[in-house]
């Protein structure tokens, strides 16, 4: 059978205000190629800014690549929307927002709704499998989200998402907010659903307890570079640490090979790190998400004197 989730050759740079990346902007994500099967369980793994969120962000269909690079249940995540639309491919990570129309973007989920309405607002889901994710998250159908707690919110936001059988499973950080019971059972969870159901999951964490013997696979990112992509014996071959110690043994020799490249740059007299590319500003109109002012020192003068409503 063809593998839930693979990757060929993906490179990738972020683009520019005019959907093309910034000429001679170096990418982000190069050459980085994996396969897995189903049932399944992945652990990626890799220094802050390596290209984890970025790699399942592409995974879960947020960015656009070619076809070819990246394959979800034989299909391509971002053209084919079916995949998120239908529950078979979930991506769940970062902060819980949405968009709120001419007020902002990002904005926190803190409105005042019960978990309850929430949950059960969510249609088309089995009622025992529901009522099984909020007895494993230990969710109280009264909580407030405005008056929740982080990890209360987080409970809710992981039981809306997996309330529809997964086939491929995307996790960003995601217990980051769960006290170690909450992620214990979650994680038991998860692992039961690879075993019977024949899931496929790509957990992306920096917190290695308890996952000694969680994953089937391991996959170590630094820099945008694939750096190794093997199963969790094979790693263990490698090194009779526990995996929170092989992890760090990695970080730390990538990060030791950083600073003596950075120091051969200064003796040279080149700057610790690459410029920024010229002409990446004509690109980058300084504009963010919610911002009501350009984040570009001086360019704020320029749009009020332009803008025909504020003359």
């Amino acid at each position: 059978m063809a593998p839930t989730v693979e990757i060929r050759d993906l490179t990738f740079t972020y683009p520019g205000i005019d959907g093309r990346p910034p000429p001679g902007a170096p990418p982000l994500i190069e050459n980085v190629c994996f396969s897995l099967d189903a049932g399944q369980r992945c652990l990626l793994v890799g220094s802050n800014g390596a290209g984890k969120t970025t790699i399942l962000k592409i995974l879960g269909g947020k960015h656009m690549v070619d076809p070819s690079m990246v394959r979800v249940l034989g299909r391509s995540a971002f053209h084919d929307t079916a995949l998120t639309s239908s529950g078979d491919l979930c991506y769940l990570g970062g902060e819980w927002r949405r968009d709120v129309a001419f007020a902002g973007y990002q904005v926190n989920i803190q409105m005042d709704i019960s978990a309850e309405k929430m949950i059960f607002g969510v249609t088309g889901v089995d009622s025992r499998r529901r009522d099984e994710l909020i007895k494993i998250l230990d969710i109280d159908l009264g909580w407030r989200m405005h008056k929740a707690s982080d990890g209360q919110r987080r409970r809710v936001q992981i039981c809306m998402g997996l309330l529809k059988p997964f086939k491929a499973l995307l996790l960003d950080e995601i217990t980051v907010d769960l006290d170690v019971l909450a992620r214990a059972n979650l994680l038991t969870y998860l692992k039961k659903e690879c075993e019977e159901r024949g899931a496929t999951i790509i957990y992306a964490t920096h917190i290695f307890d308890g996952l000694d013997d969680w994953p089937t696979h391991i996959v170590y990112i630094a820099h945008g570079k694939l750096q190794l992509a093997l199963p969790l014996e094979k790693v263990k071959e490698m090194s009779q640490l526990s995996l929170m110690r092989t992890v760090e043994s990695w970080l730390r020799k990538e990060r030791d090979e950083d600073r003596r490249k950075r120091k051969e740059r200064k003796e040279k007299g080149l700057p610790a790190f690459d410029k920024v590319i010229e002409g990446s500003r004509v690109v980058n109109n300084g504009w963010a998400a919610g911002r009501l002012t350009s984040t570009i020192a001086g360019e704020e003068n320029f749009f009020l004197s332009s803008n025909s409503v504020l003359r």
